[in-house]
């Protein structure tokens, strides 16, 4: 099979094959959350997104190299941590915490780097001089502006046209987000003002901070180099941020940035775009609090492909919530198999574990099109249930489905720890299960209840089934 990964690519605006610039190896940037508060479900669709990304990448057999930065520094964090009296770093270290408890929650894998913004201002400070230098900025009232005008390749990745911008010599903004579709001069360095509190650098430009554009800029030179494979974020970050980020970099180094940009669409909930008014913004913290585990969050947010704006409801959950069981039901059930005497095996039956294979790279690797990867999972989980329940699969086969189900995983997280899918308690979990359905067999309640007390005691819980019984870890 063709092995070749493909990605959309918002810069080309068309799918391209995958090849990075060092062999083997995968440099990414994504733009991590703002902690200025819990990072909301719809952050989490573009987390969750990344980690998909990340996981492929690996899956495919390469080494990745990810950077995920957290903006501790910015108008939102400054004006909370004065709203609550707090000093910038104290109010932000409750939000970074926050943050990693709900990554680690949601099985994402963690990056290898998460650098802060107020840990770089030093290479802030050094890519601005670098723009300085090139003719790219000038000053007004204390602070240093980027010049869009100066930067004649601005807005390739959006499409903004400067050349179309009648404002676009004598606009700028001072606000680190603004949504305005049009070409903006913007703040590399902002001069201190008495609202801006503790958050201030003594530095060659003056008293002050920062700008937001600059400094995913700087972190990624820093960490990644001059030039990298992929650069992602949520589709809101496409104009102005990261056509921001290619203007300054670019003009700053000369080198070419990044070659692949990827871009998360939004999510709805119950229909409607996220707003505290309409009593529908959610953290991942609110829907545990609803009951939804974390895992079903993670796969509902995986369910549909990521350039597709996506519906959260409590129907997608609760199908996810099946889905998730269904996965871990059948990973019990190969386990099962594996453990029962097979005395007089019956002739084995085609299991479609290589054709399953084959369809879930081809469309994982296919501009992670897991919708369609599932279809495939799930194709093979239902033919191969069949051959469990008529005991036509082979050991060495049920062996070898449940290697691949392992492997599988390592992308999708949302199987069972293998710590609890190998209890030592197991086997004689299975001798008891086997004794409690010879006494259900001869109408023994009595027996088999205090069997299924047994069993309850170790840990585990039995269900009858019309397939005979199954038993997993409570």
């Amino acid at each position: 099979m063709n092995d070749t990964v493909t990605f959309f690519n918002s810069l080309s605006r068309s799918l391209e094959p995958f090849k990075p610039i060092e062999p083997g190896h995968v440099r990414m940037y994504t733009c991590g959350p703002t902690v200025h508060d819990f990072a909301h479900i719809g952050n989490f669709r573009t987390f969750i997104f990344e980690d998909l990304l990340r996981r492929t990448l690996k899956f495919h057999g390469y080494q990745v190299t990810h950077v995920m930065n957290l903006t501790d520094v910015d108008d939102k964090t400054i004006r909370k941590s004065r709203q609550a009296g707090l000093p910038l770093r104290q109010y932000t270290a409750r939000f970074k915490e926050a943050f990693f408890e709900d990554v680690d929650a949601l099985r994402i894998e963690r990056a290898e780097h998460y650098p802060a913004a107020t840990d770089h201002i030093d290479d802030m400070v050094k890519l601005i001089e670098a723009l300085q230098s090139k003719d790219h900025t000038y000053r007004s009232h204390g602070s240093t502006y980027f010049s869009v005008a100066s930067y004649p390749e601005y807005g390739r990745l959006s499409g903004v046209d400067i050349q179309e911008d009648t404002d676009a010599q004598h606009s700028r903004v001072d606000h680190d987000e603004y949504e305005k579709d049009n070409a903006r001069d913007f703040a590399l360095w902002k001069a201190w003002s008495p609202e801006d509190g503790d958050a201030f650098w003594e530095t060659p430009l003056g008293k002050g901070r920062p700008g937001w554009h600059i400094e995913c800029s700087a972190m990624s030179r820093a960490l990644l180099g001059d030039h990298f494979d992929i650069h992602t974020g949520g589709i809101d970050n496409l104009f102005p941020h990261h056509d921001n980020e290619i203007a300054q970099s670019c003009a700053a180094t000369g080198a070419d940035f990044v070659n692949h940009w990827l871009h998360s669409e939004h999510l709805l909930v119950e229909g409607k775009k996220m707003s505290k008014s309409l009593g529908n913004f959610l953290t991942l913290r609110d829907l545990m609090a609803r009951g939804h585990s974390p895992v079903v969050v993670r796969y509902a947010l995986l369910s549909a492909h990521y350039r597709t704006q996506m519906n959260l409801t409590e129907e997608l959950l609760q199908a996810s919530a099946q889905a998730v069981e269904r996965l871990r039901e059948f990973e019990r059930r190969l386990r099962a198999h594996l453990l029962a005497d097979h005395p007089n095996p019956l002739p084995a039956e085609e299991d479609g574990l290589e054709e399953a294979k084959t369809q879930f790279k081809q469309a994982l690797f296919a501009d992670l099109n897991l919708p369609e990867a599932l279809g495939h999972l799930f194709r093979l989980v239902r033919h191969v249930n069949g051959l469990l329940t008529r005991g036509t699969l082979p050991p060495q086969r049920t062996q070898a489905v449940l290697d691949w189900l392992k492997e599988v995983d390592t992308v999708l997280a949302v199987l069972e720890p293998e710590a609890k899918a190998s209890d030592p308690n197991e086997d004689k979990v299975k001798a008891l299960v086997l004794k409690r359905e010879e006494a259900r067999q001869g109408r023994d309640w009595a027996q088999a209840d205090t069997l299924r007390a047994q069993i309850e005691a170790l840990g585990y819980i039995v269900k009858d089934t019309p397939q005979g019984p199954s038993w997993r870890r409570i």
